[in-house]
């Protein structure tokens, strides 16, 4: 990962601006999940490096967009890029961000740099749904998933296809593991986001609700419920909620089994997507899967 981080800043030098540096050195680093996918699987050739690279800062990007659209003072605990340094700040250093990835991107073949940008086009279209999605008490799961699939899912199947293309193998089959990969992915943030405590999130529990994401958890919820527990529910939508109103969500998705039935879920994508690249035999591919799901936050 210090190999990708190096190239990434690299990139960012070579627009020999003083003003960037400094700015782009405070960008949170993440988890680098979609690099660490691209080298289980191209290894680590120059131009599987480079490709991590410019994944990364795609993801990079499209984060600091992200807590500008959602008002956000707080990215994994830790006070985000836009509270730090203003919004304006945080939407131009995400678009420097996505600009230097794509003048990279257009270095590769034409396979490999379709792959991503389509990808990161439908990141973006996610972005713009999840906005529309969250004005009103939305109950369809296929709106969901098709959300997430775009917004989170898109970009690490667009990494693990352009990783195997690279290598040589069958595109597709690593297009659907990294997609699942994806949607699980989600899944499991959105429990995460119910049933952990606000010092492992860095945000307050049930946050997603408040801010008027109706994930799959609350999706269930919703379906299997009566219809004044229903009503109730659809009540407390955007809203602060007290300990009173939380402790009810939360013993109500217990007598539901609504955190059961997403995890559940989120091991059948996992299946899935081991099934599809069993045959290459890739060391680490089912440990990425595993971790995933297992995670804590």
């Amino acid at each position: 990962m210090e190999q990708i981080s190096e190239i990434m800043s690299s990139f960012i030098f070579a627009l020999d601006s003083g003003d960037i540096v400094p700015l782009y050195e405070s960008v949170p680093k993440g988890k680098r999940l979609r690099a660490k996918l691209i080298l289980k699987i191209a290894k680590t050739s120059p131009e599987a490096l480079k490709l991590a690279a410019i994944v990364e800062m795609i993801h990079a990007a499209s984060l600091l967009h992200d807590d500008v659209i959602d008002d956000a003072d707080t990215r994994r605990g830790e006070e985000s890029f836009n509270a730090k340094f203003g919004d304006k700040s945080a939407i131009m250093m995400g678009d420097i961000l996505y600009s230097a990835a794509f003048s990279k991107l257009a270095e590769f073949p034409n396979d490999i740099a379709s792959c991503v940008s389509n990808a990161v086009a439908l990141l973006s279209a996610g972005e713009l749904i999840d906005v529309k999605l969250s004005e009103f008490f939305n109950t369809d799961k296929n709106r969901y998933m098709d959300m997430i699939y775009r917004k989170t899912a898109s970009l690490i199947e667009a990494s693990a296809k352009s990783a195997a293309i690279l290598e040589g193998f069958e595109g597709g089959d690593f297009a659907l593991y990294g997609r699942n990969l994806g949607l699980a992915f989600q899944i499991i943030d959105d429990v995460l986001d119910i049933t952990s405590d606000e010092k492992t999130l860095g945000k307050p529990a049930l946050h997603d609700f408040k801010e008027g994401k109706v994930t799959l958890p609350y999706l269930y919820l919703h379906e299997k419920c009566s219809d004044k527990e229903r009503e109730r529910l659809k009540s407390l939508y955007k809203k602060e909620l007290n300990s009173q109103e939380i402790c009810w969500i939360k013993e109500s998705m217990n007598k539901y089994g609504a955190v059961e039935y997403c995890i559940k879920e989120a091991k059948k994508l996992g299946h899935e997507a081991l099934k599809a690249v069993e045959k290459y035999e890739i060391e680490g591919l089912k440990e990425i899967i595993t971790q995933m799901i297992e995670r804590d936050f």
